[in-house]
C-alpha cells in the first residue's frame, strides 16, 4: 500500500510541478537566474519531503509550491519593469577580454580565474588567448566568445544604454565620458529616460527608444 501512495505522490507532483514550470516560463538550466534557481531547489526539496512523508496531507506542500511559483513569476515581472533589481539578482555581463587583453580587475571582482577562462575558451574550441577578440561572461556564468578575424579586431555593438540607465563600463571601454553621451543625446533631440536599448559600434551611436517599440 505504501508503494501505491509514493507511484500516487511522485506522479501528482509531477503533473504539477510541470504545470508550474510552464507558467514560469521557458528558461535554459544555464540561463537560469539566482531566483530561478533557489525556486527551482526549494520545489524539490518539498516534493521529495511530501513524497517521503506519506503520513502528512500533500496540501502542505503544494501551497508553499504554488507560493514558490508566485513569487518567482513576481520578481520576474518585478525585474522586466526595473533595471536596478534585475542588475541585483541577475547579474550583469563582465568584460574578461577586450581587443586581445585581459581584464584582471574584473576577474578578481568576480572570482574568476586564469583556469576558468581556459576551461570556458577550450569548450568553445579556442587553443589560445591570442585568438579571442572579445569575451564576455554572462551573467549565467557563460562565457562569449568572439574571435579574431584573421589578425584584425572587429566591431562588436557594445551596450551603452539599457533600459535608460548608462552601462558606465562600456563608456570605460569606448574612452567615452558621460558628458559626451548626454551631449549626443542633445543632439539627437532625445532624453536619456526614452531610450530603450543603446549601443556603440564602429565609432556610431545607434539607439533604439521605447516610443519606437510601441509601434
Amino acid at each position: 500500500m505504501d508503494y501505491v501512495i509514493v507511484l500516487e505522490r511522485t506522479i501528482l507532483f509531477y503533473m504539477i510541478i510541470t504545470l508550474l514550470y510552464r507558467f514560469m516560463g521557458k528558461r535554459e538550466i544555464g540561463q537560469l537566474g539566482i531566483v530561478d534557481l533557489i525556486v527551482s531547489i526549494l520545489i524539490a526539496e518539498l516534493a521529495a519531503i511530501s513524497i517521503d512523508n506519506r503520513e502528512e496531507s500533500v496540501f502542505l506542500s503544494i501551497i508553499p509550491i504554488v507560493a514558490l511559483v508566485l513569487i518567482q513569476i513576481g520578481m520576474s515581472y518585478i525585474s522586466l519593469k526595473n533595471s536596478k533589481i534585475r542588475d541585483a539578482f541577475d547579474g550583469t555581463p563582465s568584460v574578461m577580454i577586450n581587443r586581445g587583453v585581459i581584464n584582471f580587475k574584473e576577474m578578481v571582482k568576480q572570482r574568476y580565474n586564469i583556469d576558468d577562462l581556459l576551461t570556458q575558451l577550450r569548450e568553445q574550441h579556442v587553443r589560445t588567448i591570442e585568438e579571442v577578440d572579445y569575451a564576455v561572461l554572462e551573467s549565467s556564468g557563460k562565457l562569449s566568445v568572439f574571435k579574431k578575424q584573421g589578425n584584425q579586431f572587429g566591431n562588436y555593438p557594445l551596450p551603452l544604454i539599457l533600459d535608460g540607465v548608462i552601462q558606465k563600463e562600456t563608456l570605460t571601454q569606448i574612452k567615452k565620458s558621460e558628458k559626451w553621451l548626454e551631449k549626443t543625446l542633445r543632439d539627437e533631440q532625445v532624453s536619456l529616460e526614452d531610450i530603450f536599448y543603446a549601443f556603440y559600434q564602429n565609432k556610431d551611436l545607434y539607439l533604439i527608444k521605447k516610443s519606437d517599440l510601441e509601434k
